[in-house]
């Protein structure tokens, strides 16, 4: 009975849900990224290029089939998705990051060496360095 309560804790620890609602919605929002793309933005692409569907691109050499069509497509779709975190989840959670939080005071730099030591500290431990109060 100990291992089953122990295996119910694990599963009620705070990260590792939060870590399921993360994969769910990243794979939700890939696929919303993914509809995008070859909705509309392959669309405005092939406006320029002339082919809407890059997945039929291949070329063939010494009998060997290469498609790239389907890369294009898949680097569309990173470049895509990697835009949408930078600008949706981290340039907005550094300018959070940069109002709400608060510096940590218990904490110095040393001048010296830079490595981070207690704020009381007169000797850095890692450069023993004698610190100005």
């Amino acid at each position: 009975m100990k291992t089953l309560s122990e295996f119910k804790a694990f599963l009620m620890q705070g990260n590792l849900v939060a870590m399921a609602v993360a994969f769910v919605i990243g794979t939700v929002f890939a696929e919303l990224v993914k509809a995008l793309v070859a909705d509309l933005i392959t669309p405005i692409i092939a406006l320029i290029f002339g082919d809407p569907n890059f997945g039929n691109l291949s070329f063939t050499i010494n009998s060997s089939h290469f498609a790239y069509g389907d890369f294009i497509n898949a680097a569309i779709t990173f470049l895509s998705v990697a835009a949408a975190v930078f600008f949706f989840v981290v340039k907005p959670y550094e300018g959070f990051k940069q109002r709400f939080v608060a510096e940590d005071t218990s904490v110095k730099a040393c001048p010296e060496c830079t490595s981070t030591i207690p704020a009381a500290a007169r000797r850095c431990p890692q450069c023993t360095a004698v610190l100005a109060d």
